[in-house]
């Protein structure tokens, strides 16, 4: 019983571990944007909006917190989370900045109005994040997988209820893994389904 028992323990934590990686913000973006850019675009803008998207929804965002860790680190092994609060300011800052010049980018490009708000609302909902923050940790796996759930639902209907059904799987993998308090990842996900909706119903 209690071997069968560590064998469930260490399966749910991996388990909890693949989905904690695989709703990292910058990674579930990149599907969605390109779901999002397949229902409005041809081939060729598709291309070259969703690259843009890539780049500064996912790929920037990535390098500028890894680097950041980095050289904040001096060489030691680092949590790629960011548990401590304090620690996460900067590293929002980057990502900020990040979204910051994809929204202008996607604007300039005249891509679907959809897309270029979606990308807007990383920025807004990662800049209230960041002040919330100065006072209390909140759940940003939570936050970037609800957001993205509005913008589909937006797009494809009762198809995009789909994907936000991993919502409570993200945050079950947060509290399993000890990353947030109960609190802190309904906090993340209401932070996301609401900006994001209201921003959405604004500008469109």
């Amino acid at each position: 019983m209690v071997s069968g028992s560590l064998i469930s323990d260490d399966y749910k934590r991996r388990f909890a571990k693949f989905i904690s990686n695989i709703a990292y913000a910058p990674i579930i973006s990149l599907p969605v944007f390109a779901l999002i850019n397949y229902f409005f675009l041809n081939l060729h803008d598709f291309i070259i909006i969703t690259a843009v998207c890539v780049i500064f929804a996912g790929i920037l965002p990535i390098l500028l917190v890894m680097l950041y860790l980095k050289i904040r680190s001096k060489g030691e092994e680092v949590d790629v989370d960011i548990p401590e609060r304090t620690e996460r300011n900067y590293p929002l800052i980057l990502v900020i900045l990040s979204y910051v010049l994809g929204t202008v980018i996607l604007y300039a490009l005249n891509a679907p109005a959809i897309t270029t708000i979606l990308m807007f609302c990383y920025f807004s909902n990662t800049l209230i994040l960041f002040f919330i923050n100065l006072y209390w940790k909140i759940s940003i796996h939570a936050l970037g997988v609800a957001g993205p759930s509005i913008a589909l639902i937006y797009v494809y209907g009762p198809f995009g209820v789909i994907f936000s059904l991993i919502i409570p799987l993200v945050m079950w993998s947060r509290l399993y893994l000890n990353k947030h308090t109960v609190s802190q990842v309904i906090m993340g996900a209401m932070l996301g389904l609401v900006f994001t909706a209201l921003q959405i119903y604004y500008f469109i």
